[in-house]
Order: structure tokens, then sequence, then C-alpha cells
């Protein structure tokens, strides 16, 4: 089954209209599940192996894809075009400040993407040095939120 991009539209409009969080479709040997939130969309054909086998995914260490600055302190960067928002709300203190140590499970600020709020953990242990950016600024992908020194 060949799918384009206009039927990928048609479902993600689908999903707009009617408030639908996630929606997965299965048809001749092709399957597209779509999730809003901070996960990412999953279009991929059915896969030819078996429930259990092993498909060869690698997990990378937490802060592994973070670049290092030549101060040797690392660069939280976002992952998507949206709206930087430094706390959950207005009248809500922000996740984190400049001085403030960090867990790589810790959420340091909400980019919001497509009226979806995505959370964004620091991904790596170390103190926030540097907030790059200011609250309710627009953001692009890839570019630099924090500086965080490593532990």
């Amino acid at each position: 089954m060949e799918i384009d991009l206009e039927e990928i539209q048609k479902f993600i409009k689908l999903m707009e209209d009617n408030n639908l969080v996630e929606f997965e479709l299965e048809k001749e040997g092709f399957r597209i599940a779509l999730k809003k939130g901070g996960q990412p969309t999953v279009i991929a054909p059915t896969s030819p192996f078996p429930a259990g086998a092993a498909q060869g995914t690698l997990a990378a260490a937490p802060g592994a894809h973070l670049p290092t600055t030549e101060d040797d302190t690392v660069l939280i960067t976002s992952p998507m075009v949206g709206t930087f928002y430094a706390s959950a709300s207005p009248d809500s203190p922000p996740y984190v400040t400049v001085g403030q140590r960090v867990e790589p499970t810790d959420i340091v600020c909400i980019i919001e993407a497509m009226k979806v709020m995505n959370e964004i953990p620091a991904d790596v242990s170390g103190t926030v040095v540097e907030i790059l950016v200011s609250n309710a600024e627009p953001v692009e992908y890839g570019q630099a939120l924090f500086r965080i020194r490593k532990d």
C-alpha cells in the first residue's frame, strides 16, 4: 500500500478535528501510528521480525548526544521548533535557575509545538551555567537553550 503526504495530512486533520491523541492504521503490510506529545511520529512498514525478536536497536547513554563547548560545558538544545517556556505556568517558578544542579530526568523547560506542551529533560547531570533564551521566546530546532557544566 502506498501512502502520500496528503493522506498523512488528512489523518493529522482527523486527529485535530476529533481531539484524538493517538491514531493508528495498518493495512496491506503498511502501518502508520501518529501520537501527539513529546514522542516522535512513527511511520514504518510492518516489521518482518516475529514478536519479541531482536531488531538491533541501540540506546545512547543519557547526555551522549549533547554537544560539548570549548569551556567543557554541555549545551541542551531544542529538539523541535516551538515556543520556550521556563515554567509550567505564568504563576509557577522556573524549572531551573542559574547555579541549580540538575539530573538527567529533571525537566528544564517546556517547548510548545502545535499546541502540545513538550517537557524537555536535562539528559545530563550537572549545574546550570547559563539560560540562553527568554521565557515565551520562539526557538528553532537545534537552538541552544541551556549551558550545563557536567559533573
